[in-house]
């Protein structure tokens, strides 16, 4: 079977290659985003998924847009039984959902409909959800409201981050999306619509989400950090400084200090929260630093008696 390949990050890369090292299906055409600015010297850089494609010798497409006749034309051309999309990064136009012989088919990080958009990962870890997965669906021309194919579960650990589950997701999804593919191809699957009125929308992760309001609960803190982890990373002030924090953990400890109060010896660090309980931190920095665990931070800074972070 022929396939036309949508994606940009390293989520929509092992997908890829599943499809590439089966003899049943052939990636014709790789669609991805134009290379993009990054760093310091903002550099054009390419996606994960165009590195990808290009060693493994495909052919790749990097339109800007997909709603003009020229972009469906060329896909046209293809004659491709499949459209498979992977965090794409953009709403393919009915023209493009018309082109395959059998569907659109869309790999999306959440057991829909809840999670619909374009952060559902980290926005599951953020509501400290126990269970996520992947679903393979039919693309429509909404975000992400098409029938469900297939789905698999998959569960969250107490300290894992949006950066672990990221990972763990994508390796879950090529043996999904190639069952997928096959059965739905000899008519072994019965798409199901999704329930409206269930879904909920994972809108895009911002920066200023990532500060740390000690008056929330413990142990919604530990969430905000896990789910702010690979980025933006979560952060707090310490004595005029942005101080990151990349993991805790949580407690039974309960304390009558203030919100935000430090408590720390050589070897541990502890944080009061709102609810009264304290929280365990890891890992962490100051801006511009690296990363460390707290026993190495505080080597290199004694904390203060009472200090109160924020």
């Amino acid at each position: 079977m022929k396939i036309i390949y949508m994606g940009t990050p390293d989520f929509a890369v092992p997908c890829l290659e599943r499809l590439v090292s089966d003899d049943d299906f052939q990636v014709v055409c790789v669609v991805t985003q134009p290379d993009k600015p990054k760093g310091r010297k903002q550099e054009l850089t390419p996606s994960d998924v165009k590195i990808a494609a290009l060693k493994a010798g495909l052919m790749v497409y990097q339109p800007a847009s997909l709603k003009n006749d020229e972009a469906c034309e060329y896909l046209k051309s293809f004659n491709a039984d499949y459209i498979v999309v992977a965090a794409y990064g953009k709403i393919l136009p009915k023209s493009i959902l018309d082109l395959p012989k059998y569907a659109c088919v869309n790999v999306h990080g959440s057991l829909l409909p809840k999670y619909r958009g374009a952060a559902p990962i980290q926005r599951s870890v953020l509501a400290g959800d126990k269970i996520t997965g992947v679903t393979t669906m039919l693309m429509a021309e909404g975000l992400d409201t098409g029938d469900i194919l297939l789905t698999r579960e998959y569960s969250i650990g107490e300290n894992e981050t949006s950066g672990q589950v990221f990972d763990a997701l994508a390796q879950l999804s090529p043996d999904l999306l190639i069952e997928t593919l096959r059965k739905y191809a000899n008519g072994e699957i019965i798409p199901k619509k999704q329930n409206d009125e269930a879904a909920s929308y994972a809108s895009m992760i911002t920066k200023s989400e990532a500060v740390i309001d000690w008056n929330r609960d413990m142990a919604e803190i530990h969430n905000l950090v896990r789910g702010m982890s690979p980025w933006p990373v979560a952060y707090t002030e310490y004595k005029g400084k942005k101080l990151k924090i990349y993991s805790t953990e949580k407690t039974d400890e309960k304390t009558s200090l203030a919100p935000g109060t430090l408590k720390a010896d050589k070897n541990e660090m502890l944080v009061s929260c709102g609810d009264g309980l304290l929280l365990k931190i890891t890992s962490l920095g100051l801006e511009g630093s690296k990363r460390m665990d707290a026993k190495c931070f505080l080597l290199g800074h004694p904390a203060d008696k009472d200090f109160i972070l924020g």
